[in-house]
């Protein structure tokens, strides 16, 4: 994803931010408003029933002559109203009364003696609350239905809204969620990748077609349907596409994979095929999909088969790469850690046409990259970026950005005018070997950590195939209560059985000296004994550093990424192997283990006054422990 890049308005349906569009749909949703109400106030008027009896209507005058004359059987007083019920004898000695209830008004002068007069012809007295009139009783009745209408059309108002300003909507599901980006929105250009060069001169190329296709059409070239950046996290896939959406004088889309998967099957196809439709209406263009193995994993793998919804969003891509519908001039720009698991139909040429591994930089590329982001920073005189580059083996461009970063903050917390370079060391440090933690180690313990990684840091000295010494510490870090760092005085990539071999004989050093100082061993030697064990299996394994196994290589559990899919897999070699093996592994480590255990036990005197040293002093540097070398060896 790109971040810190603002979506283009003129992707962005800006029609639905024009003032006199807006003023136009809040006046229509108003007339709309105004006549649902009025259909819901004639529903109620037209279903309500207000047909009252049919009654009498008696002055005043001819009421309280009927109390008098004992005509009245009830009345009800409600306000000025007066109704009631006549007695039958009264209805039939009167010719000019037909009905028995009646009602009347009462002035609104009170009079204190109705209700003797009532109560002493014996009538029944009932006392009700005034009715309001029958147009105040439909509001009231429809009022409630109203108010849920102008809710409803509020909230409808409000998604739609959202709907034409992002893409985003329950009727927009469809949709692409795919960011325009142009030229000037991105300030990342090529020469901020830095330590890339082979990745560049690949991208350089395809910017090159889209910004003049003629040239490179009359010579009969055709674009790179895609291309596909793979390498570890941190090593600048998405910076180089950032890069190529500041470079590329096209309109740039960019979406990651996750966008397209949606709780409802089939959204994201849809999307995917509205993305492409965009891009072919502006075309020349790129699309750029972060995280590509989110939906690009291999179809039908693991256990239970694949996921309807993400082989259909797959399929969809295939098939608008390379299927029926051409896209030409529109090229598919993709990033991933994992190529490893992505679908082979995907990697073929006429999809993906290009692979560009982005791998951790050497050590050229890092002080490149390390100039690019301390170009602002103040630096001090003392910081040399070559010599940082060199103890920096390993870190990606992410992790040197970090480095950058961690060392002004230590500045900064120092109260320093200039950032130095201890600033650097102790960010290297923490990013190495973790934070720092003030928990205070006992005697006994403190000398037990000391004597642990003074094994380690004293056999990748004596050992000629190991990496050299670069720290020693007995400052609690993360998860750790001590300690060693080594620092290759080459960049490695092959690695020779006898470097294995002594690399393991490293491992074993801390629990080596603890067994020889204090005659026996602790947990603290758990990570150091997994590595070995993980190595050694690889060695024997699937490398073919073992006599007895042969030039061999057996797969192991670990390779496979889709969880069941060994089980449908055929073994490929018999239980006797495995043992065999697993023998194999046992006799090499623990070959390696007397060997490196006779070096410290003939060395003993040094791995004393190095533990010492670390035990007083907590850290000692390179120089520090070749010094204590030399005097002991003198």
């Amino acid at each position: 994803m790109l971040t810190g890049l603002k979506p283009d308005d003129s992707n962005d349906n800006s029609q639905g931010r024009d003032p006199d569009r807006v003023m136009r749909r809040s006046v229509q949703q108003g007339q709309l408003f105004i006549w649902m109400a009025l259909a819901v106030l004639l529903v109620f008027y037209f279903t309500s029933d207000f047909d009252e009896p049919q009654t009498n209507s008696l002055t005043y005058s001819e009421f309280l002559s009927a109390v008098d004359d004992g005509r009245v059987e009830q009345v009800v007083l409600r306000g000025q109203e007066i109704s009631g019920q006549l007695t039958e004898q009264a209805v039939e000695n009167d010719d000019d009364i037909d009905l028995a209830r009646f009602q009347t008004l009462r002035p609104e002068i009170e009079d204190p003696r109705l209700l003797e007069r009532l109560e002493s012809q014996g009538v029944a007295v009932d006392v009700q609350p005034s009715e309001p009139p029958w147009w105040a009783q439909i509001l009231l009745r429809a009022l409630p239905w109203i108010l849920a209408l102008g809710l409803l059309l509020w909230f409808w108002n409000r998604m739609a809204q959202k709907a034409l300003a992002s893409g985003a909507g329950p009727f927009s599901l469809g949709r692409s969620k795919a960011r325009r980006i142009e030229q000037k929105q991105s300030e990342v250009r090529l020469k901020h990748v830095a330590g890339a060069d082979n990745a560049k001169r690949e991208v350089k190329e395809v910017i090159d077609y889209l910004k003049d296709p003629e040239r490179f059409r009359k010579l009969g070239a055709k674009i790179p349907h895609g291309l596909l950046l793979m390498g570890p996290p941190g090593t600048g896939k998405t910076l180089m596409a950032r890069a190529v959406a500041g470079e590329a004088d096209v309109p740039f889309y960019s979406v990651t994979g996750s966008e397209f998967i949606e709780m409802f099957v089939g959204v994201g196809a849809s999307r995917v095929r509205d993305m492409f439709d965009n891009a072919r209406k502006t075309a020349p263009s790129v699309i750029f999909i972060d995280e590509l193995d989110a939906i690009g994993r291999s179809r039908g793998t693991g256990m239970g088969g694949g996921h309807d919804e993400r082989e259909q969003t797959l399929n969809q891509i295939l098939a608008q790469m390379d299927g029926f519908e051409p896209h030409e001039a529109v090229v598919v720009l993709a990033a991933t850690n994992r190529p490893d698991v992505l679908d082979n139909a995907l990697l073929r040429p006429g999809r993906f046409d290009r692979k560009i591994t982005m791998d951790r930089p050497d050590r050229k590329a890092r002080k490149a990259i390390l100039e690019v982001h301390t170009d602002a920073l103040p630096l001090a005189d003392d910081v040399d970026l070559d010599r940082l580059a060199r103890i920096t083996i390993g870190f990606s461009g992410a992790d040197l950005a970090n480095l950058a970063n961690e060392a002004a903050l230590l500045a900064g917390r120092k109260q320093k005018e200039r950032i130095d370079w201890t600033c650097f060391t102790e960010a290297r440090d923490r990013a190495m070997l973790g934070q720092a933690r003030d928990s205070a180690l006992g005697e006994r313990e403190r000398k037990l950590v000391a004597y642990h990684e003074s094994g380690h840091a004293l056999l990748a000295e004596l050992l000629p195939h190991a990496d050299p010494v670069d720290k020693i510490s007995v400052l609690p870090r993360a998860q750790s209560l001590g300690a060693t760092s080594q620092l290759p005085e080459e960049e490695r990539y092959n690695y020779s059985e006898k470097y294995l071999r002594d690399r393991i004989g490293v491992m074993f050093g801390g629990r080596l000296a603890e067994s020889i100082v204090f005659g026996e061993v602790s947990n603290g030697a758990e990570n150091d004994l997994e590595q070995a064990t993980r190595l050694a299996r690889r060695m024997v394994g699937r490398w073919g550093m073992s006599e007895r196994i042969g030039p061999a290589s057996f797969a192991e559990s670990d390779q496979h990424v889709f969880l069941g899919k060994e089980m449908a897999q055929e073994r490929i070699h018999s239980e006797a192997m495995a043992a065999m093996i697993d023998e194999e592994i046992q006799a090499l480590l623990k070959d390696i283990e007397s060997g490196a255990r006779e070096l410290l036990e003939k060395h003993r005197d040094t791995l004393d006054a190095l533990a010492e040293a670390v035990a007083e002093n907590e850290t000692l540097e390179s120089e520090a422990v070749r010094e204590i070398l030399d005097q002991a060896e003198d």
